[in-house]
């Protein structure tokens, strides 16, 4: 595949850097026992979930919540799901991450953008150790907003020209597209796209596609 000479790289988080699910379901179970739901969440329904915005992930998980009280009960599963990755090691990254972050940055700038919460992008930086090599951040928690909006905001702000978005799910090439943006399909990660304009199998492999 030809190479392009990409000016940034737009990051997803889960699937793309990491994979939370398992302590993630880990919280949110938690916090569903205090609403009086019983049933677990499961690591695997939040990979075929993740990558959504909050709001419809909640929608899917707690059909049987009110609207209202489900807000509230996916604020309390925010606080747990932190509460457990703080607590954590967090040694869930992808193999060379943290490194691969380090020496992209110094090609070109590295930005993040997830339809997460507030807070979980910075969480994320903070297990890496990859503060200082990320140049922008922006998530659904921070604006309301989706990925494709996010994405858009992020390059213009920036004046970025020829930004690439790596993601993992076809929901993330939908939103890289819209945003005017190539899209770089992690194969590693969750989900398949179907019209990529590049496929890694591994994160450094994003190194060959820069250099």
């Amino acid at each position: 595949m030809e190479r392009k000479r990409y000016d940034a790289l737009i990051l997803d988080v889960d699937g793309t850097i990491w994979d939370s699910t398992a302590l993630v379901a880990k919280g949110w179970s938690a916090a569903a026992r205090e609403f009086g739901i019983e049933k677990p969440v499961l690591e695997e329904d939040l990979k075929k979930l993740f990558g959504q915005t909050m709001d419809r992930i909640g929608a899917q998980l707690f059909p049987e919540v009110p609207e209202a009280e489900r807000e509230v009960l996916l604020h309390r599963c925010e606080a747990l799901e932190e509460q457990v990755l703080e607590e954590d090691p967090c040694d869930i990254c992808y193999p060379g991450v943290p490194e691969t972050i380090r020496a992209l940055s110094e090609i070109l700038p590295v930005c993040v953008v997830s339809n997460c919460q507030s807070g979980y992008i910075e969480l994320m930086m903070e297990k890496t150790g990859t503060a200082d090599c990320i140049a922008d951040t922006l998530c659904y928690g921070d604006t309301g907003e989706g990925k494709a909006a996010n994405t858009r905001a992020l390059v213009e702000r920036n004046g970025f020209r020829n930004p690439a978005y790596v993601g993992d799910i076809q929901g993330d090439q939908d939103a890289a597209h819209e945003a005017g943006c190539a899209f770089i399909h992690a194969a590693y990660g969750f989900g398949t796209a179907d019209a990529p304009e590049a496929v890694i199998d591994s994160f450094p492999a994003l190194l060959t596609l820069v250099k």
